[in-house]
């Protein structure tokens, strides 16, 4: 994209610390697998071969420099949030020696660590033992978090999880600091057991019906809630400072976040896909507080390549307008947006997303169910900044990237009930420039005395990638069932498109259960 090659770079930045763990026994879980086997002295060279394809016939090749895992998650933090001066907490499954950290971030000076938590103290790694002990897998824990409401709403007792003495935690067990992780796992279950979880043999798609499913889902939840909350606290005292940037994979429970005392930041990719980017930031911070990060910096969709998928599908399509969408909408199609650069991270926001209104509740089982989701998800609401206090709690740096949940008001119950969830919470996102086309479209919804909020999830079926091409986005949007599709300028009555071969397009395969390993 930027036009460089091997040649112009100066340096590789790598967000582990692989020749810190060159002595340890456990080096394979953090073995960059391009290599085949564990990292060896000497191996910087073979490094960028083998790991980038690069072909180095040079007689000097780029620096590769090696930063603590952390370290690079909360630079990634903090250079993306714009602010001048934060405290910084790291919590995720596991860095190269800790499991959650606290920094102290001030523009001009290098980030400088706090405190620090052992790895069989965390936060993702207890997380991750709930998700698979009631039947769903370690990649699945925002379905954790999507359970744990309906334990919420029925304000179920939760079991004690984490111990809390003072400002700080432990687990309810003691292992080594170089305990592998799935002894850290099995630990867990243990726990679980002892508290009074019985495992059952329940799909995923009737979780919502499994009590102790929900209760040890709900009580994960409100552990990790009471932990990061006192770590906020605790990295607030530390540095003396009130703004907050949270990094690594716990970053991503919207629901923890919305809990915290604001000014929070928590960046668009806050789990190991913003690792690189605090890397090379750590080497090469930028000088002065920059705008928040833009989560749109994938890839562009040409022209070209619209209008090759266009004519393979034999679509005929219109020019977008505003009001012809939001007539399709408001009479109860499902549609999706193709837009610009795609977005970074795990969230759609509406560069590459399903939409669709929220006023009949029954939307929300009628997409999930196209989407072959379980029916007790959530789906999520965006709307303009004037939504902030209508028809939910205002948050908007939170909102910005869909990372933090809010309380839903009563004019959003009545408005926008299919975007509610179970205990009464959204996960919202805010639309703040004018020039998004989504922009237009909720504007129009507004001056047709709809509510100015649509659903927004994620453009892909179950087990696929978000789509990132124009051909994808066809194929997809069929496979769904959607009514309509925007791409780019363009807009196309999926009705009138070639329904594409039933042997190029295939359901996707349910995903297995990680319990039972």
């Amino acid at each position: 994209m930027a036009g460089i090659k091997p040649a112009d770079v100066d340096v590789v930045a790598l967000g582990w610390d692989l020749p810190r763990h060159a002595c340890r026994t456990d080096l394979g879980r953090l073995d960059p697998t391009v290599l085949g086997r564990p990292w060896q002295f000497g191996d910087g060279r073979t490094f960028l071969t083998d790991a980038l394809g690069w072909e180095l016939d040079l007689v000097r090749h780029p620096d590769l420099v090696f930063v603590p895992h952390h370290y690079a998650h909360a630079a990634s933090a903090f250079y993306a949030s714009g602010y001048a001066e934060a405290a910084v907490v790291v919590a995720d499954g596991y860095g190269d020696e800790e499991s959650a950290s606290i920094y102290d971030a001030r523009h001009g000076q290098p980030l400088i660590r706090r405190d620090r938590w052992p790895i069989p103290s965390s936060l993702g790694h207890m997380y991750n033992a709930v998700s698979e002990i009631i039947g769903l897998h370690t990649l699945e824990a925002g379905k954790t978090m999507g359970l744990a409401a309906y334990g919420r709403a029925q304000s179920a007792a939760p079991w004690p999880v984490f111990d809390l003495d003072g400002d700080t935690f432990t687990p309810p067990f003691t292992l080594p600091p170089n305990t592998p992780d799935r002894q850290i796992i099995l630990a867990w279950w243990d726990h679980f057991r002892k508290l009074g979880y019985r495992r059952q043999q329940t799909p995923t798609s009737e979780l919502d019906q499994n009590a102790h499913a929900v209760r040890l889902a709900w009580s994960a939840q409100a552990s990790l809630q009471q932990v990061f909350a006192l770590l906020a606290e605790r990295a607030r005292r530390a540095t003396g400072l009130e703004a907050l940037c949270l990094a690594g994979g716990v970053a991503l429970n919207c629901s923890s976040n919305g809990h915290l005392p604001q000014p929070v930041y928590v960046p668009p990719v806050p789990h190991d896909a913003g690792v690189a980017l605090g890397a090379a930031w750590a080497i090469a911070p930028p000088r002065t507080p920059n705008p928040p990060l833009t989560p749109y910096l994938g890839r562009a969709i040409p022209i070209f390549e619209i209008d090759r998928a266009l004519s393979l599908h034999d679509a005929t399509p219109q020019p977008f307008s505003p009001d012809a969408v939001t007539e399709r909408l408001l009479t109860g199609q499902m549609g999706a947006i193709v837009t610009g650069r795609a977005e970074i991270g795990p969230r759609a926001l509406c560069h590459r997303s399903i939409i669709a209104s929220p006023q009949d509740p029954h939307m929300r089982d009628r997409l999930n169910f196209a989407k072959g989701r379980e029916l007790w998800r959530p789906l999520s609401p965006v709307g303009p900044s004037t939504a902030e206090d209508t028809y939910w709690t205002g948050n908007p740096t939170l909102h910005r990237y869909m990372l933090g949940a809010a309380q839903v008001t009563d004019r959003g119950h009545n408005g926008i009930p299919a975007a509610v969830h179970i205990d009464g919470t959204a996960r919202p996102q805010i639309i703040t420039d004018p020039a998004e086309p989504l922009w237009a479209i909720l504007d129009h919804l507004q001056q047709a005395g709809a509510p100015p909020v649509l659903i927004n999830t994620s453009f892909n079926t179950r087990g696929e990638p978000i789509v990132d091409t124009a051909d994808q986005a066809i194929r997809s949007a069929r496979t769904i069932g959607l009514d309509f599709l925007i791409l780019d300028d363009r807009l196309v009555d999926l009705a009138h498109t070639s329904r594409p071969s039933e042997d190029t397009i295939r359901p996707a395969p349910m995903p297995t259960s990680g319990g039972g390993r």
